[in-house]
């Protein structure tokens, strides 16, 4: 292994709007599907809250709401005796100015945040824009280059506005229409600032949590729908910024779900092999390449789908492939027909793997899987490659006024070791970005105490806190590793 990374390779960190931003009612923004979530625990699941006809409260399962809809009658409510986290974020939307200053001082040429689409349109159906919202993103991007950082832009990352959400959301054409005219304001607004965009974040993540096995057909069929849906307003949005600004570069943002056989029975390795199809390429196949592959007949004869796709949104698909190929990638598991038995912290199935730690959360920490999908999508795409997410959600403590994160280092290491290992063996990788290089809002619980930042933000799983940011030692050693441009991570070989 070289003792250096390529030359002009980029190095950052990533982030959510609704994650991080708070400030979810000021200045004229509308509500997303995460404003009516609220806090959960890696025991006990996030809810959205609702309210019945009645006006009486209504607490869904937030995976269970995700994959089954709403009650019949049932309208989405913020409630007084609910904690939403996504309401106040980590307040970057008053503290971006401190917070982009420490992501220079640790050295980023890059660093990949999304608009939040209800801080643009708040219904997100609205004619104009929203002017306050354009200001707070023009003043993010000229801060950034104030710095020498490029932003990476998600235009969509989990904020439907939350009236599009409840007509019909994505599997309205309706929703695709508002989409395009979201995407385009962005390009128009922000060119000259940003060249580099992904669509939809994690866009094959309404397939791949989706249990097809064990799901109603009519449901199925409906993600199916959606999941079209998203790929045609990607493609429109790929063609359209391509129109706008021939230097954009636009590209996918994939969940890597890594799985391997569970055994050396046969049978295992296509089970694994189909459920890496529909979990993990699916969706990348079709944007990579313009077109469904042919094992998605597979998929929509199992969901009794019976696809209706006009020659107009087949035209979009294969005029508007991605320029690069960007995943999150956190952990893998393992797939078998001779274990039931879930593996914990997973949200896609799996039976875990005796030859993996697992992390405090309960997911498995694996470097090598991820130098196994840089190999693996690099030769499948032949398309440049961006890891926008990776990291190690923990419970940080402050002693003596530090924060000893370890744990966290060596996590990083190991994959920044795991990245190197890929591009000496031809994987055309392009820039690392650690997923929340500043702690925000976790996702999938709703806490703050699972932590994945090198910057510590002061704020507890129940609101309180200053919002103060504090460096932990990953934020010094990651310094030095974009100093030297990967070399430091390098020295101690352990992958």
């Amino acid at each position: 292994m070289s003792t250096a990374f390529p030359e002009n390779f980029m190095w950052g960190g990533a982030t959510a709007a609704n994650q991080m931003e708070g400030a979810w009612n000021e200045d004229g923004r509308g509500p997303a599907l995460t404003d009516v979530t609220t806090g959960g625990t890696k025991n006990s699941p996030r809810r959205i809250t609702m309210q019945n006809e009645k006006g009486e409260k209504i607490l869904l399962n937030k995976y269970d709401y995700l994959n089954n809809g709403a009650p019949e009658g049932a309208h989405f409510a913020v409630l007084d005796d609910c904690f939403y986290p996504n309401h106040d974020g980590i307040d970057f939307y008053h503290h971006w100015k401190e917070d982009i200053a420490l992501f220079a001082e640790m050295g980023f040429t890059m660093f990949r945040m999304s608009v939040s689409w209800p801080r643009i349109f708040p219904k997100g159906i609205e004619e104009k824009p929203n002017e306050k919202g354009l200001e707070f993103y023009h003043s993010v991007f000229r801060e950034l280059k104030e710095h020498n950082i490029e932003p990476m832009v998600t235009i969509y990352h989990f904020d439907l506005p939350l009236y599009l959400e409840e007509h019909g959301g994505w599997s309205e054409r309706q929703t695709v229409d508002c989409y395009v005219k979201y995407a385009r304001t962005l390009f128009e607004e922000f060119k000259g600032e940003v060249n580099c965009w992904l669509t939809n974040n994690e866009i094959n993540l309404g397939v791949a949590i989706t249990d097809m096995d064990n799901f109603p057909k009519e449901r199925a069929a409906v993600k199916f729908r959606e999941m079209h849906n998203q790929l045609v307003a990607s493609a429109k949005a790929v063609q359209i910024g391509h129109l706008i600004d021939p230097a954009n570069r636009i590209g996918c943002m994939i969940a890597a779900i890594v799985t391997y056989p569970g055994t050396c029975d046969p049978k295992d390795v296509i089970r694994n092999m189909h459920h890496m199809e529909t979990a993990f390429f699916y969706c990348s196949d079709v944007m990579c390449f313009g077109e469904y592959p042919a094992y998605a007949k597979r998929m929509w004869d199992k969901a009794d789908f019976r696809p209706e796709f006009t020659a107009e949104d087949l035209a979009d698909l294969k005029n508007g492939t991605v320029d690069f190929y960007s995943f999150s990638y956190y952990n893998s598991n393992t797939m078998s027909v001779h274990n039931d038995e879930k593996a914990s912290g997973n949200l896609v199935g799996g039976n875990g793997n005796p030859y993996l730690k697992n992390s405090e959360w309960g997911w498995p920490m694996d470097p090598l899987g991820l130098q196994f999908v840089l190999e693996t999508v690099s030769d499948r795409y032949k398309k440049p490659v961006y890891i926008v997410e990776n990291g190690l959600g923990a419970e940080d403590r402050i002693v003596d006024g530090l924060i000893h994160d370890d744990y966290r280092i060596a996590y990083l290491r190991e994959h920044i070791q795991a990245i190197k290992a890929a591009i000496d063996n031809g994987a055309d990788v392009r820039g690392y970005l650690p997923w929340g290089c500043i702690d925000l809002v976790s996702a999938s619980t709703g806490e703050m105490r699972k932590r994945y930042g090198m910057i510590y933000v002061d704020r507890d799983d129940e609101g309180n806190g200053t919002f103060a940011r504090m460096k932990k030692d990953s934020f010094f050693w990651y310094r030095k590793v974009i100093e030297t441009n990967g070399a430091y991570a390098l020295e101690e070989e352990t992958v």
